[in-house]
């Protein structure tokens, strides 16, 4: 570790896919570390995917944090966000609410408190509808979602905090996966092995024809790290493309992979599947050449076959593959129809959150 004193770090969204490979890898950098989650999705729980770690929760809504709450943190790195563009697109103004306005209120806060970084979730979304051409961090930002908007305006109003006492970074994250304590089926590579192992069919939406970055969650984690220990002149205000130039695919050769790892599966395409909008490759030679120490050891087929593997072990079946238990969207929908959450989305503390239907702790 680089610093001689663990860094305390508050880490919202710490129980989500990403946050509970994140703590982790952070406690075993030394670092002391506390979440904020107020865990609406408890009932996704995938025990396959590793322990959750115990630490301590600040379990309010990010919406509802003060200053009080963060005295005392060296860092935050916030996650906590509606998370793709299906929940997104469930209300974009609540997209705008959770994901720009709380995330820019959050920097103020913490600025207020003496929080001397923020390392943001952003997103290689952002670039939206960027063609085939290599993008890097200072190409035109072109979102074609509220959750890439979401993330573009919060770069934007994070950058206006920076000062030489606050130092905030902007993580445009490449499309993740991998297994997780907190499994999710709704991203690509993870989706399309599901789908593969559970029914021998890879189904494909699109044409196949988009680009996508992707990397593992743990490459994730690990780019964090990196950041948090990082002196602060290199990383105040700066954005950094999180991924690897090789690990661009598009999405007819990520199936191609899965096809390859899982026996006896085949590519089906849906009928009329046309392209995707959001089609983008990005350049990661700034992150790799700022940190040379940082490269992701994942790539598209390691991380098939990890998940092959652990969907096969637990015996992952088609029902639970299409289940809200690995579908955020599904997962909240059924929340706001049990009147666990209500129609602001925020947890709804006389309900508690039951163990969802067909849910299955492992089965090796």
């Amino acid at each position: 570790m680089k610093e001689e004193v663990a860094i305390k770090v508050l880490v919202t969204g710490h129980l989500g896919y990403i946050g509970t490979v994140m703590v982790p890898a952070l406690l075993n950098a030394g670092h002391q570390v506390v979440g904020c989650d107020v865990d609406l999705y408890e009932r996704c729980t995938y025990q396959p995917g590793g322990r959750i770690a115990d630490v301590v929760n600040i379990d309010q809504d990010i919406r509802d944090l003060t200053a009080h709450d963060l005295a005392g943190f060296d860092a935050i790195i916030h996650l906590a966000a509606l998370s793709n563009d299906p929940l997104s697109d469930l209300d974009a103004e609540l997209t705008y609410e959770i994901n720009h306005r709380a995330t820019v209120r959050l920097g103020i806060l913490a600025r207020a408190a003496g929080v001397r970084r923020f390392l943001f979730a952003s997103s290689c979304s952002s670039y939206g509808r960027a063609g085939s051409d290599l993008i890097d961090e200072d190409g035109a930002l072109n979102p074609v979602t509220p959750y890439g908007q979401s993330k573009v305006w919060s770069e934007r109003d994070l950058a206006a905090l920076a000062s030489s006492s606050f130092c905030p970074t902007f993580m445009r994250l490449a499309t993740a996966y991998g297994v997780s304590p907190r499994l999710r089926l709704d991203v690509v590579l993870d989706n399309l092995v599901g789908c593969a192992t559970t029914s021998g069919v890879i189904r494909m939406q699109s044409d196949g024809s988009p680009w996508r970055p992707i990397i593992h969650i743990e490459d994730i984690a690990w780019a964090f790290v990196t950041m948090l220990e990082a002196p602060e002149d290199k990383i105040r205000n700066q954005a950094f493309n999180v991924g690897r130039n090789d690990h661009n695919y598009r999405i007819g050769e990520i199936a191609e992979v899965v096809s390859k790892v899982v026996p006896g599966s085949n590519i089906a395409y849906a009928e009329g599947a046309g392209p995707d909008t959001r089609s983008y490759r990005v350049r990661f030679d700034k992150i790799t050449t700022a940190f040379p120490g940082f490269k992701p050891r994942w790539d598209v087929e390691s991380g098939a076959e990890q998940l092959f593997a652990s969907f096969g072990a637990s015996g992952l079946t088609q029902e639970e593959f299409g289940s809200s238990r690995f579908i955020r969207i599904l997962q909240i929908k059924e929340l706001l129809a049990a009147g666990i959450l209500d129609s602001t989305l925020r947890r709804q503390r006389v309900h508690s959150l039951p163990m969802a239907v067909g849910a299955f702790a492992g089965r090796n």
